[in-house]
């Protein structure tokens, strides 16, 4: 078990972690028609859409009530009931996913009670399904909104059913995406569910929504996504199928509500966490066996690992991301013989960081991760595109992962899952090895040592 550490320092530095909010109007975009709207200043909301843009390279249509001074002291329901009526004006979304910031909830306004008399009281709005969401930005992170915008979405749009009358489909599930899974993983797990014969019901969808596609027709909302109809349709579902240990509050509240059993797979990234979720769809499809194309992509993740594990071994790897995405990527280099010296993340709120294969899990940001990485000789840095500074500083290769990844391209087809995902991801971390050239330096040959002043200029590889 990981000892758990959180530093006492007054500030940070290169934060590691994206805020609450923006991590709820992730999980919205994931609806089809949706417009996700900051209960807050107009500032909070530029940071949020800065980054969005910046990683998805797509439009997104991220909504603000734009509180101002007078709102502030006196409350935000007037521009909680105009910015809807706004937006259904302009956008005709057909969902409104309300997340609030650390101003509103600072002032302690009752956002939940306000947003049921605008409802009650404006029949108009009864077309467009409206969900709230707490999400300050001093609690928590990315992580957190994501999995409270997701319960927000169980809470308000499955119904609760009698278990007398429950109609159950046996071959339809609940899928519930993680914020750790990329457009890219989500629609491969999809692939691999229905593989099985299986139709899932995805919640949140980003897997058509922020894919990177080309509309035939310009909307102000998100495009593609869960549909409004399926949500209502989970109550059939026969199991829930829950990727990351953020989603087992939506899990649970699903049984609680429809009396459909859940498992929650903490990992889907390697041979045994691939295992364990097929073993799971052939007893809910009743096969015997896996398909053959799912056999084979076994068989071939496993002729990788054999491949890989020769650089894999004994590498030094230091991980920061969300406590999801950290778990799943250490636990699979961990398993390939690296060793994980350094691992920062963000929250400790889902408890999973206790199982990180690491000694120490620091509750962070990159500040924390250039220092314990330089200081634990670590070898490779796992992290998003914010780590670059510290990999330029120390001379150290740097693997992408989490978000943002705001200086590449494709950031939303990376896929880590399954057999498939998997396989590349370990032929991904084996070639970041292979590329790295032995870096002698001039006292190994008798030569006089690099003066300090000139330390920071690049050497020539000697092979």
């Amino acid at each position: 078990m990981a000892k758990l550490t959180h530093p006492k320092r007054a500030l940070s530095t290169n934060p590691l972690k994206s805020s609450a909010p923006l991590g709820a109007a992730l999980a919205y975009l994931g609806i089809e028609g949706a417009v996700p709207l900051f209960h807050g200043s107009q500032g909070c909301t530029a940071f949020a859409m800065v980054h969005l843009v910046r990683h998805f390279k797509e439009a997104v249509p991220l909504q603000t009530t734009a509180m101002n001074e007078v709102s502030t002291i006196l409350g935000g329901a007037e521009q909680i009931e105009e910015a809807i009526e706004n937006l259904r004006k302009k956008s005709n979304p057909r969902f409104i996913g309300i997340a609030s910031t650390a101003l509103t909830e600072t002032r302690g306004e009752d956002v939940v009670g306000e947003l049921r008399e605008i409802v009650t009281r404006r029949t108009d709005f009864a077309d467009t399904a409206i969900v709230y969401a707490s999400t300050p930005d001093f609690a928590g992170g990315l992580e957190d909104g994501w999995a409270r915008a997701v319960e927000a979405i169980v809470e308000t749009l499955v119904p609760s059913i009698d278990p007398v009358f429950k109609s159950t489909n046996p071959r339809q599930v609940n899928l519930l995406c993680g914020s750790a899974l990329t457009p890219a993983e989500i629609e491969e797990i999809v692939r691999l569910i229905r593989a099985f014969g299986l139709e899932p019901i995805v919640l949140p969808d980003l897997s058509s929504s922020l894919d990177g596609h080309v509309s035939e027709n310009w909307a102000g909302t998100s495009l593609g996504g869960t549909r409004l109809d399926d949500i209502g349709r989970m109550v059939e579902s026969a199991f829930t199928l829950a990727i990351g240990e953020s989603m087992r509050p939506a899990a649970k509240l699903i049984e609680d509500r429809t009396f459909a059993p859940y498992r929650i797979f903490q990992s889907v990234t390697g041979l045994k966490p691939v295992d364990a979720l097929v073993r799971t769809l052939m007893g809910l499809s009743g096969q015997q066996d896996a398909p053959p194309s799912v056999k084979r992509d076994r068989a071939r993740l496993i002729d990788a690992s054999l491949d890989a594990h020769f650089h894999i071994g004994g590498l030094k790897v230091a991980v920061a991301a969300d406590p999801d995405l950290l778990f799943a990527l250490s636990s699979c280099l961990s398993g390939l013989g690296a060793e994980i010296v350094t691992a920062v993340t963000t929250t400790t709120a889902n408890g999973i960081t206790e199982r990180v294969p690491a000694e120490e899990v620091v509750v962070g940001d990159l500040g924390d991760f250039e220092h314990l990485a330089s200081g634990t000789g670590a070898q490779l840095l796992v992290t998003h595109a914010h780590g670059r500074h510290a990999a330029h500083r120390l001379h150290l290769p740097l693997l992408r992962a989490g978000f943002p990844i705001n200086d590449r391209l494709g950031a939303q087809d990376i896929c880590r899952v399954g057999y498939r995902g998997t396989r590349a991801f370990l032929y991904e971390i084996a070639n970041i090895v292979l590329a790295q050239h032995h870096r002698a330096k001039p006292e190994d040959f008798g030569a006089a040592p690099i003066p300090e002043e000139f330390e920071h200029v690049p050497q020539i590889a000697t092979h």
